[in-house]
């Protein structure tokens, strides 16, 4: 019998319906992990998902949540303790964008929003499941970052701040939660082939933008994001805690990054 690096752990990964949560769930299952899929809007996503952690022979529940509003994050993790008796491994993947092309134009609403989702949200449900896990005795957190945290783009200032934001609690939970047998961690994509990004990547001319620009000339899939996470969360990385790994082809180095 094969060994596996997650045995019985059970892990809640935000944004799991596609993308990188998705391809991080499936992972974590085929490595025996249970999983708790959550998702916003894309039921019929997260039922994939949860269909295909079944198919290995692992248990998966499904939570839906706003994270646009943080008291909504505390509200849900109170439903997934419905569910489990206990969370190993929190994997903080949802996220999302503005849609304004420059700061200036950038309504507080919006910038508010994209800080909701991507940075007090994350932030609620790292107190609670840090909480919960140290009473155990241990876990592990990993936050879906991006190189956006080291980089400035056009449109970008509400999404590089909430990433360099939710870099420094990772630091800083890093620090306070060590003590306590709890380790936590960043993963910073960089262009990753996903629901959120494939449009733009089927225009040849984007796609050869891209691959002038990545080193390693291609996008990411989100496979490669997740074998990090795997990584991160089993005990392979006993001894890492504090540090962002870049997912990203060589990307941040060119553009002058960290």
């Amino acid at each position: 019998m094969l060994e596996v690096k997650l045995p019985n752990k059970i892990a809640l990964v935000t944004g799991a319906n596609s993308g990188i949560g998705r391809a991080i769930a499936l992972l974590f299952a085929r490595e025996g992990a249970d999983v708790v899929v959550h998702y916003w809007q894309d039921f019929e996503g997260a039922q994939r998902t949860a269909a295909e952690i079944r198919a290995c022979g692992r248990r998966a529940e499904i939570v839906q949540s706003d994270l646009s509003e943080p008291q909504n994050a505390s509200r849900m993790f109170d439903r997934v303790l419905e569910a489990v008796d206990r969370i190993d491994v929190l994997v903080n993947n949802a996220g999302t964008g503005s849609g304004y092309p420059d700061s200036l134009s950038t309504p507080l609403e919006d910038f508010m929003r994209v800080m909701n989702v991507n940075l007090v949200s994350p932030w609620v449900l790292c107190q609670r499941a840090a909480t919960l896990m140290a009473e155990r005795g241990g876990g592990v957190i990993i936050n879906i970052s991006s190189v956006h945290e080291d980089t400035a783009t056009p449109g970008g200032a509400a999404y590089g701040a909430s990433k360099a934001g939710l870099r420094s609690i990772m630091r800083t939970l890093a620090v306070e939660l060590a003590p306590r047998g709890i380790r936590v961690n960043n993963i910073a994509p960089g262009t990753i082939v996903t629901p959120m990004t494939e449009a733009a990547l089927l225009d040849p001319g984007t796609m050869e933008y891209v691959r002038r620009r990545i080193p390693m000339g291609r996008p990411g899939m989100p496979e490669e994001v997740a074998s990090v996470a795997l990584f991160l969360a089993s005990d392979d990385a006993s001894y890492v805690t504090g540090a962002t790994y870049y997912v990203d082809g060589g990307l941040l180095q060119r553009m002058g990054g960290v």
